[in-house]
């Protein structure tokens, strides 16, 4: 039962903003009510307000609707302030410069992660690699496989029974047991790993940053292309520095 407290309106204008997520970048007005599954009337009057206020704006030409720029502004001021953030991304960005590979920062979301700061190699051409606020899952991604090492088992199964346990890839793994055995495998080498699981072609390694009281709140991940590195070779390069500098960050928050 909800809280007394919660603003129904509000959680439906959300909504209406998250209806964006399934890759469109316009919408028409019935298809935003599908997809926050409100009534046309209430998304309707949800839709007037983010408009006014610059949340959503409207094509000029077929006045079908998108994200507005104001959205950027919640994204700018979360990272601005985030202390994590704050502390990490010039010690990402000087490992970026040493390494040459793509380095990136990711906080715990539940059944996800987030990217929050992200850096590029030089041979860098899938566009999405670039973006923060991406959510990938836990279940098969590197960095996420080192933050359920770091849970207790049966916590750790709950979020991968929790997870939408589908192939991003042909080499995804889905089967539940398999990712426990790689989480088992990020326990002992202090870092997981992944091999076209995410993205075809690609390999990455990830540590987990934890709190003071142990528990993981995000991840550090590099990234190599399987042109470039034969996976165990990449593994036992930056495995041990997505490591170190995870731990680094550890104690920054502690």
């Amino acid at each position: 039962m909800k809280s007394a407290l919660f603003v129904q309106s509000l959680e439906k204008a959300f909504k209406v903003l998250e209806a964006f997520g399934n890759g469109d970048q316009f919408l028409s007005l019935s298809e935003i009510a599908e997809l926050s599954n409100l009534d046309k009337a209430a998304a309707q009057r949800c839709v007037h307000t983010l408009v006014e206020t610059g949340y959503l704006e409207k094509e000029p030409r077929t006045a079908r609707l998108m994200l507005g720029k104001k959205c950027l502004d919640l994204t700018y001021n979360l990272l601005r302030t985030n202390p994590l953030v704050i502390a990490a991304t010039p010690i990402l960005m000087q490992l970026g410069r040493d390494i040459a590979e793509r380095v990136n920062l990711s906080l715990f979301d539940g059944t996800s992660l987030i990217y929050a700061v992200r850096t590029q190699s030089g041979d860098d051409s899938y566009f999405v690699s670039a973006l923060v606020g991406r959510r990938i899952p836990v279940f098969c991604s590197a960095g996420g496989r080192a933050v359920l090492s770091r849970l207790p088992l049966e916590e750790a199964k709950d979020i991968i029974a929790r997870s939408n346990l589908v192939r991003c890839t042909r080499d995804t793994i889905i089967e539940p047991e398999k990712i426990l055995a790689r989480v088992a495998e990020a326990r002992d080498r202090s870092f997981g790993s992944c091999v076209g699981e995410m993205m075809v072609g690609e390999v990455s390694v990830g540590g987990a940053i934890v709190d003071s009281s142990g528990r993981p709140i995000a991840a550090v991940h590099i990234a190599g292309s399987l042109r470039k590195w034969e996976a165990g070779k990449f593994e036992e390069r930056f495995g041990p520095e997505a490591a170190r500098v995870a731990q680094l960050l550890s104690r920054h928050r502690s």
